[in-house]
This record gives C-alpha cells, sequence and structure tokens, in this order.
C-alpha cells in the first residue's frame, strides 16, 4: 500500500480522529485556562481599582464635607455628612461622618442630641478608636448642660438627673483613662458636678432639720459624704451634722463632729461655728 495511502487511511480512520480529537480538546483545555486566567486577573484588577476608587470617593466626599463643618455651616456639613454615610457605608469614614454630626450639635448647643449621638456611636462600634474621643465628648455635653442650667430655677427645685449622669459619665471616664490628656479638665469638671450633688443632699437635709425629721436629715448628711467625697463641702456637712445631733441631745456624737470639723478643716470658714458648737458643748451641756 503506498504510503500516502496509509498515511490517509490511518489519520481517517477510528483512532485517528481519536487522536485529533483528542489533541483538539487538549488545545481547547489549555486555551479555556489562559482565558480563566486572564478574566480573574482582569476582575481582580477591576475590583482592586473599584475598592481603591470607592475609599477615594468616600474621602473626597467627606473632606468636603469637613470644609462645610470648619466654615460653621451646619446644614450643608449635615446633608453631606448623612450623605457620606449612606454611599459609604462599609468605609472608615461613614463612621468618621457619624461623629462630626455629634461634634456639630455640640458646636450649636445641642447637647441632648450630641450627647444622643455619641453613646450611639460608642455602642454601635465598641472596639473602634475613636471611642475614648466619643466618651470624652459624651463628658463634655454633660457637663456643659449642668452649667448652662445654672440660669435656671434654683438646683434644689430641679430634677438633678442631667447631673447625676455628668458624674457618672466623668467618673467612669477617669476610671477607664486615668492618664487621659483631659484629665485635669475632667477632676475640675468632676469637682463641680459634685459640689452641686452634695449641695442639694444639704438642701434636704435641712428641708428635714426644720421639720424635726432628725433621722432622714442625719441619712442625707451622712449620704452626701460619702457619696460625694471631694466636694469642698465636707467641713459645712459636718457642721450641719453635729448640729442634727444637738437636736438628738446625742452631745458625745455633736462634740466629735465639731473636733473633727477643727481639727482637719482648721481654714474652714465653718472652723469658727464648729468652736462655737464646742463652747457651748463645754458650757452648758444639760440644756443642749
Amino acid at each position: 500500500m503506498p504510503m500516502s495511502l496509509l498515511r490517509n487511511t490511518i489519520l481517517s480512520g477510528p483512532r485517528g480522529l481519536f487522536a485529533l480529537s483528542r489533541g483538539a480538546s487538549a488545545a481547547s483545555l489549555v486555551l479555556g485556562i489562559a482565558l480563566g486566567s486572564l478574566s480573574a486577573s482582569c476582575e481582580k484588577d477591576k475590583n482592586a481599582n473599584s475598592a481603591l476608587d470607592y475609599t477615594e470617593n468616600a474621602k473626597r466626599d467627606y473632606d468636603a464635607a469637613m470644609e462645610a463643618f470648619d466654615n460653621k455651616n451646619w446644614e450643608g456639613a449635615n446633608s453631606m455628612m448623612n450623605e457620606v454615610r449612606r454611599k459609604y457605608g462599609y468605609s472608615r469614614y461613614a463612621r468618621l461622618a457619624e461623629l462630626r454630626l455629634s461634634d456639630a450639635n455640640y458646636q450649636q448647643e445641642k447637647y441632648a442630641e450630641a450627647t444622643a449621638g455619641y453613646k450611639a456611636f460608642i455602642h454601635d462600634y465598641p472596639n473602634d478608636p475613636e471611642v475614648p474621643y466619643a466618651r470624652y465628648q459624651v463628658t463634655r455635653t454633660q457637663y456643659d448642660a449642668v452649667s448652662q442650667s445654672f440660669l435656671l430655677p434654683p438646683l434644689e427645685e430641679r430634677d438633678l438627673a442631667s447631673v447625676n449622669d455628668a458624674h457618672n459619665s466623668i467618673r467612669a471616664f477617669l476610671n477607664d483613662y486615668p492618664n487621659s490628656e483631659h484629665a485635669k479638665d475632667l477632676a475640675f469638671m468632676q469637682s463641680v458636678v459634685t459640689g452641686l450633688l452634695a449641695r442639694h443632699e444639704l438642701y434636704v437635709a435641712r428641708f428635714y432639720l426644720e421639720r424635726s425629721n432628725f433621722n432622714a436629715a442625719v441619712a442625707r448628711i451622712q449620704y452626701g459624704l460619702k457619696t460625694y467625697q471631694g466636694s469642698g463641702l465636707e467641713p459645712e456637712g459636718m457642721v450641719l451634722l453635729g448640729e442634727v445631733y444637738m437636736k438628738q441631745k446625742e452631745r458625745e456624737k455633736a462634740r466629735d463632729v465639731f473636733e473633727h470639723v477643727v481639727a482637719d478643716y482648721p481654714d474652714s470658714a465653718f472652723t469658727a461655728p464648729a468652736k462655737r458648737f464646742l463652747a457651748q458643748l463645754a458650757q452648758n451641756p444639760a440644756k443642749l
């Protein structure tokens, strides 16, 4: 059989066709893999570029909102910050926008709204690095709300919930961040709100004393002295406590309290009345 005929027979026979088919399949497989790899690579690059664009766009819009914020364009800043939150909810800038919305409320003395915003941020993102800032801002908004209320009716005629909130927030912050750069300012703020709360306890104690409810008066004074240590009202509270003891004919208790005032607070204005009461106890204790 001629060689050309043999070659044609082999190529055209079943095994020959199988060989050709097999070769074609292998080539198609290699081509498919190559195209698939190229497609995956392109998709990867596309995703990378999309993520980069997403972050860059978020930063661009956040920076534009910050420009309005710095210019105290509160309406514009709020609108733009909310847009950042809506469009870029998975970005870092969405969280920062939330804080700036609270900052804007604080700057406008909308203390209740600012406090709620900061607390929501702390609750929603407990591990965020901005949590210490948000917590510090809570103490500021609450304290400033208390300071603003100084112009309202006398303390004893008002609800002290906001003062208690400020006291608790400041104390918690100082416990968690004792080395904070704001520690000195917070210590001052704490002394103010502590003094307000202690003053209220003394007011209530005097209310009971005037109505001869001595046990209730003693309870309120002791509670105030124990709970609000460092208020600066200790000498006043102790002298008042000594007066109540005198009304109750508890002379030894009264003497002990007055002696502590004289010994522990020699520079206090309340040392003078403490000494007068001690003199009364020494001269004619039977009549007291």
